[in-house]
Formats: C-alpha cells, sequence, structure tokens
C-alpha cells in the first residue's frame, strides 16, 4: 500500500513525511533484526525519495504512538537492573545499540539530506518531559546524554525532540498539539526553527470511546497561525493513521487509528480535509518567497482582528494573513486602504497582501461520505464451522504451577494477549449455601486489562478495566457442589501500556480470589495454589494458518459459544475498493485472513452512546487471494458468526457546498516574476466534483442553491431554493467524470432578495462505474 499512499499525500501537497521506527518490530528478539515486508524502513524513506519527497525519521527509541509497549521489545523489560527512559547504564547501553544500528543503516544507503537522501530532520527520545520529573535529576543527565549520543553521528541534519522546552544545545525542542501556534511558547534558543512535530488531525480512539473529530476548517485555521508566526515545519499526525494489525497497538488502543485523517484508514481521501489542505498547501506555496526571506510584522486591525506580514521589497513580494481571533463573529477588516470580510475564526491568506487566495473557514474542495456495500455471496461460501478451545484445568500436562496467581505480562512475554489461571478445592455439603436464593460467588481482583471466568467448566462472564483505570473487580454467582470444585480464569492484556514512567514495572493479570457466601464465610483462593497456561490450544497449533487449521478437528458452528474459533473461506470481491469485514454480531477477540492477524475487534465494548467504538475491521487486498481466502476468529465470550459480513468501502457520493462569497479556487492563480496573477478569465468561486478512479456521476441525488443546509449525505433544501438547480446541474455533470459549476444566483434561477438566502450552492451526486 505504501506507493499509493505516499503518491496521494504527494498529491495532497505533502512535501515531506514522518515516520517512527519501531524497536519491537525490528529487533523483536535481542540480537536479531528484522528489516523486511511491513518494516522494511529503507524501501519506505527510498519510496519517498522516489516522489521527491522529504522525510523525517523519529527514531527514539521510545515512540508511544499507541504502540505496543511504546516500541519497546518485551526482552528489554528482562534486562538486569534495568529502568527505561533514565541515567540507568543498561537502558543507555541498549539505547546506544539501537540507535547506531538505525543510523548506520541510513547512513549506508545515503538517505541522509547532507548524503544527497531525503531524511532532512531525526527525532531522538520523544515528549520526555511528561515523565522527567518522575526521575528528578538522573532524567536531567539522561537527557544530556541521548543529545550528545544523537550530535556524535555528525549527521548533517538536524535533531529534534518533541515536547522538550530544555531541549540540550542544539537539539531542537518541538510542540505537539492541536494549536502550537497559540499553547506553545516556541523554541528554547532564538538559533532554532519553530517545528510542530505533530498536528492532531482527530483523536486515537480506544475501546469504549465515542467518535473523534476534528473539521478540516480548524485544522487548516491551525496551520496557517503556526505559519504566520515564523513557524518552519508542522506534521499532520496523522495523514494516514491506517491499521494497527495483529497485536501492535498499545493498551485499549482500538485498531483503527486515525480514521478521521486527510487519508482515512483505507487510504481513501476524506473529503473535504484532504482537499481543503491540499488548497491551503498551495497557498502557501503561493506565499513562500516572502515567508522565507521577507520581514516580519503584526498590525493589529481591530478588536480579535490582525495582520501579520512578510515583506520582501528586493523582489516586490508581500505575503499578510489577515486573522479573525473571534469564534463566534464575523468581521470586516481595513488592510492597506481596502476592505477585507473575514469569517469568525479564520485566516485569508493574500500572498500578494492584496488578492485573497485562501481562507480556512471558506472550503472550495469536494465533500464526500463513505458507504459499505455488502459482498453478495453464496449461502455455501458462508458456512462456519468451529473448534472450541480447551479450559484448562490445575492438573493438565504442561501447566506452570505456583502457589499464589502470576503477573500476566511477564508470564507471558508478550507472546499473546491470554494467561489461563486454574485452581481446585474441595467442599462439604454443610459448607454450601442452604437458601435457595443464596448462591456462592466469585470475585477476581484484577490489576488490567479483562477476565473470563469459569466454574466446573461453565461460563460465568466477564469485566474488564479501561484504559484510564486498568485495575478492575470481577463478581459473578456461581453453582459449586459438594467435593472438588474447578476454578478457571483466562486473563487478558489488551495490548502493553505505551506511556509514563517506569514502563518496566507496569503489572496486569489476576492478584487476589475469593468465594464469597459460603456457610463458613469468605474463603480465599489466592493462595491455593494456581496453575497456569500461556495463551490457547489454537495458537500455539497456529490455526489461524492455511497449514496450522489443518491440525484440528472443527465441527459444525454453534452461536455464542465461549473461546471458540470459528472458520470459512471467502472469494475476494471484485476491483480495487478496500474490503473489510463487519464483525457486529460478535464479542470480543482476535481476526486472522490467510494467516495475516487483522487486529483485536471489542465490539461489545460500548462508548457511553451506547455504540461500539469499532464494528468493521480493513483486510488489506495485499491479504488476499482470488478465491478461498481463510477467515478465523478467536471469539472470547460468545458471539453469532452468521451475521458476520465481508464488505467493500466506497466515497462515491460526492458533494460540493460553496457560497458566492467564497474565493476562487486555488488553481485559478499563480506566482509569476514574484507577483500574484489570475490563470483564468474569471477568478469568482466555482464548485469542482470530480469522481474517484475513473468513474463517472450516474445521479445527482440532491442540487439546491440559495440557503441550504446539512452534510455531505444529509442536505436539506432552505426557503430560498433556486428552482432550475437540479436541472442545470444534471446538464452540466451527468455521464462525466468532473464538471465545474458556476456558483452565481442567475445561473439557477435564484431570487437574489429572498430573505434568509446565503447565496449557496450544495449538490451531491453519485459517482459508479462507466
Amino acid at each position: 500500500m505504501w506507493p499509493g499512499l505516499i503518491a496521494n499525500a504527494k498529491k495532497g501537497g505533502i512535501n515531506v513525511i514522518q515516520t517512527y521506527v519501531f524497536w519491537n518490530g525490528h529487533e523483536p528478539v535481542q540480537g536479531q533484526y528484522y528489516f523486511e515486508g511491513r518494516y522494511d524502513l529503507v524501501k519506505f524513506i527510498k519510496l519517498i525519495q522516489k516522489e521527491k519527497l522529504y522525510a523525517t525519521l523519529r527514531i527514539g527509541p521510545f515512540i508511544q504512538a499507541e504502540w505496543n509497549h511504546g516500541g519497546f521489545p518485551y526482552w528489554l523489560r528482562e534486562i538486569a537492573n534495568i529502568t527505561f527512559r533514565t541515567d540507568n547504564p543498561p537502558f543507555k547501553h541498549y539505547m546506544r545499540k539501537f540507535v547506531t544500528k538505525i543510523v548506520d543503516m541510513m547512513k549506508e544507503e545515503k538517505l541522509f539530506a547532507s548524503q544527497g537522501g531525503p531524511i532532512i530532520l531525526a527525532q531522538i527520545e520523544n515528549e520526555y518531559n511528561m515523565v522527567q520529573a518522575a526521575f528528578k535529576e538522573d532524567g536531567k543527565r539522561y537527557i544530556e546524554w541521548a543529545a550528545k549520543l544523537a550530535q556524535s553521528f555528525k549527521l548533517g541534519v538536524p535533531w529534534m525532540m518533541c515536547k522538550q522546552h530544555d531541549a540540550p544545545g542544539r537539539i531542537i525542542n518541538a510542540c505537539n498539539g492541536r494549536n502550537c501556534g497559540d499553547t506553545w511558547v516556541g523554541p528554547n534558543h532564538p538559533t532554532k526553527p519553530q517545528l510542530w512535530a505533530e498536528n492532531w488531525t482527530a483523536q486515537y480512539r480506544v475501546f469504549g470511546d465515542p467518535p473523534s473529530q476534528r473539521s478540516a476548517e480548524d485544522l487548516a485555521y491551525s496551520v496557517v497561525r503556526f505559519f504566520s508566526k515564523n513557524g518552519t515545519l508542522t506534521n499532520y499526525y496523522m495523514y494516514h493513521g491506517g491499521t494497527n494489525l495483529g497485536r501492535t497497538g498499545s493498551a485499549f488502543v482500538a485498531t483503527r487509528y486515525y480514521d478521521e485523517a486527510p487519508l482515512d484508514e483505507y487510504g481513501l481521501q476524506k473529503e473535504p480535509k484532504w482537499g481543503h489542505l491540499r488548497d491551503l498547501h498551495q497557498a502557501l506555496k503561493l506565499s513562500r518567497k516572502p515567508l522565507l526571506w521577507g520581514s516580519y510584522s503584526f498590525q493589529k486591525l481591530g478588536k480579535h482582528i490582525e495582520a501579520r506580514v512578510y515583506d520582501l521589497p528586493s523582489e516586490k513580494a508581500c505575503a499578510a494573513f489577515l486573522t479573525n481571533l473571534n469564534s463566534d463573529k464575523d468581521s470586516t477588516a481595513n488592510f492597506r486602504g481596502v476592505r477585507y470580510f473575514l469569517p469568525r475564526h479564520s485566516i485569508s491568506i493574500l500572498p500578494d497582501c492584496k488578492t485573497v487566495v485562501f481562507n480556512t473557514q471558506r472550503v472550495n474542495a469536494q465533500h464526500n461520505s463513505r458507504s459499505f456495500i455488502p459482498f453478495v455471496e453464496t449461502k455455501k461460501s458462508k458456512k462456519w464451522v468451529m473448534y472450541q478451545d480447551h479450559i484448562p484445568r490445575y492438573g493438565d500436562a504442561g501447566m506452570i504451577h505456583h502457589q499464589d496467581p502470576l503477573e500476566l505480562m511477564s508470564t507471558t512475554k508478550d507472546t499473546t494477549d491470554y494467561l489461563w489461571y486454574t485452581t481446585s478445592f474441595h467442599l462439604r455439603q454443610e459448607d454450601l449455601p442452604r437458601r435457595a436464593d443464596i448462591r456462592p460467588v466469585l470475585q477476581v481482583a484484577s490489576l488490567g486489562h479483562g477476565v473470563h471466568a469459569f466454574a466446573n467448566g461453565k461460563y460465568l462472564g466477564n469485566a474488564h478495566g479501561s484504559k484510564i483505570e486498568k485495575s478492575f473487580v470481577f463478581q459473578k454467582p456461581m453453582k459449586l457442589k459438594a467435593g472438588a470444585n474447578h476454578i478457571t480464569i483466562l486473563g487478558m492484556t489488551v495490548g502493553f501500556p505505551d506511556s509514563g514512567p517506569y514502563l518496566e514495572r507496569r503489572l496486569a493479570g489476576v492478584h487476589s480470589i475469593a468465594v464469597q457466601g459460603l456457610n463458613t464465610g469468605t474463603l480465599d483462593l489466592t493462595a491455593n495454589g494456581w496453575g497456569h497456561q500461556v495463551g490457547f490450544r489454537g495458537e500455539k497449533l497456529q490455526i489461524y494458518t492455511p497449514k496450522g487449521s489443518l491440525r484440528v478437528q472443527w465441527t459444525k458452528a454453534e452461536v455464542n459459544t465461549p473461546v471458540t474459533w470459528y472458520k470459512r473461506y471467502f472469494d475476494a470481491p471484485e476491483g480495487n475498493d478496500p474490503v473489510i469485514v463487519d464483525l457486529t454480531t460478535m464479542a470480543k477477540g482476535l481476526a486472522w485472513v490467510n494467516g495475516e492477524g487483522i487486529g483485536r475487534y471489542w465490539v461489545s465494548y460500548l462508548s457511553p452512546l451506547g455504540t461500539p467504538t469499532q464494528t468493521v475491521y480493513h483486510v488489506p487486498r495485499e491479504f488476499l487471494k482470488p478465491t478461498k481466502n481463510l477467515l478465523v476468529i478467536l471469539e472470547e465470550s460468545g458471539g453469532n458468526p452468521n451475521g458476520i459480513q465481508i464488505l467493500t468501502v466506497r466515497r462515491d457520493d460526492i458533494c460540493t457546498f460553496v457560497s458566492e462569497y467564497h474565493p476562487g479556487v486555488i488553481n485559478s492563480w499563480s506566482r509569476k516574476e514574484g507577483q500574484i496573477r489570475s490563470d483564468a478569465e474569471d477568478v469568482r468561486p466555482e464548485a469542482h466534483l470530480k469522481c474517484p478512479g475513473n468513474k463517472i456521476i450516474a445521479a445527482v441525488t440532491f442540487a439546491s442553491f440559495g440557503n441550504p443546509a446539512g452534510v455531505c449525505g444529509n442536505y436539506t433544501v432552505g426557503s430560498c431554493h433556486a428552482p432550475h438547480t437540479h436541472s442545470v446541474v444534471k446538464k452540466v455533470c451527468l455521464g462525466k467524470t468532473a464538471c465545474v459549476l458556476p456558483v452565481k444566483g442567475e445561473a439557477y434561477g435564484a431570487d437574489e432578495n429572498c430573505p434568509g438566502t446565503t447565496s449557496t450552492l450544495a449538490v451531491q451526486v453519485f459517482c459508479s462505474q462507466k
């Protein structure tokens, strides 16, 4: 997917692409390096170079990134006397070794800018100010050591530290956040440029979260604000977030990552965010000469209104940024003898200090909405079979025995999400409750992240913590008997934690167990003697792979059975549209296609809005064969596999929402001999619609000029609807891959005196194959 994603970013006006370096991906086993497939770092940087783009390399090696363990490999936890990210000799030894490995690889391939390569900036450490206080003087010494380590490589490119206000020496401190143009105090030395390493395009989501959004207008405002105040670099975090495949997400983080980015989870352009930022980037490039070499001045034009100007008289070049800081009220401003209208919370870019070519609040880019299309399969192909994994008991062969329950992360060693705990105990008849309305209750206290519990093989239920509070207590009634009773608990993590100090000391799993409600009182089982099994049998046998799936006996599928594997085959949908699996009818577990993990799913964890955080899961087409693709689901608590659907994803409903008060389209302008010139006879606003791929406009589903309202996919006609809008749009657009519509009332028979008109054109069309 990389070449297409990089090309799409370039089309969007991006000129530098940033990536982390994932230590636990590149050195999963101590001393054994891996730089192939999805971890081929050199290939990724070279693809960026092929598109004539720059690169930023965030080596870390701590990255956070909502990535498992913040990027640290598990084996690092087991190094004797280690403390992560402080003045600790073992940690510094392994950090130096890995950073040196990465730097040497890049040098060998001549990938730094000083060697003619694309890497113009590198990062050491990451957001260390967030944890530095916990380490006191050791933290200060560590960050100075890290800075010296970075500078010792003499790369010929600068190094940065995100969120490090006291970045030592020539290391550049950078901002992360939503509004660094207003919230950041700036570099800690006048010789350092202003770098914005993470401009959050929305917010990553954890299981249990409601949707997260950030408008294209607000994002554009933040970027222009930063550059208008002498900013040097802004990086969108994320421009494309993609999918946390397999078990790569950190604690509780959803599998879908930054789906609200300009390129969504599947790499499709999310409009108008992608297009509005593309237009912004073009406006900034029109202003580049005065921005880079002009002298800066500030003018206050009125209450909440200001101008920031970059003047280069020797080249007769000038750029101005007119800003309305009022978030509620539109305004007008007089600048150099001309009055300009400024919508609320907006900035207008004037690349020649005269002509408005872009306003952050006025979106000329087209909009789109995403739809999920069911893939029609035969009933035969949707036939599921199942394998119910073994629920272990204390006496089973191969169990790890210990008096108390073992800590989960140090026992699984990050080879699986799961650790079984099991014990047995004897009761006499007189120990059991005598009243029918009283039942024994199993109480399990856990440090996180979740448990499923069984008594004598019967499923009792589950409980879990959250991203904010990982520990919890499980309590459920159960049926016990006189004689031997067996308690089995499936403990789990949902990714290792990725942030905060002392990551190497974090704990998870069951730590105390008791049975309440017995005649003899509460029975504490914590020190009863416990057997432990790491992971499922199905995981050890790799029954999610084509070869491994032959190692067990599959039977006809039943619904709502806990700790059960489900399997079936499906053909790849025709075409190139992204493919997803809809797991709405399942609860929690993991999914694989042809042996490739497509991530954790957790549909049963509802947000405060009463809906799951995520129900659909991406299957990259690169994982698929034309026919007989193996789909395997590991369901923890019980679901209905018959409801699982294969879908494709499209953004074929495209829209425009432009008024007569918008600037002309950005492509109407160019800079020639230092001056901004019009490349079009008419620079008034236009509405542009273009279908994705080679599709054509097959239907006009909405068209109105006047005062329409709503969003793409849900527009409504206002009180000033022009009667000929629909027929004009059909005539201009139907059957074409793209069309341009005038944004003027007379073209549609509008009444310009209609009270309440906003002189706005709203159109929605549907695109399909020719």
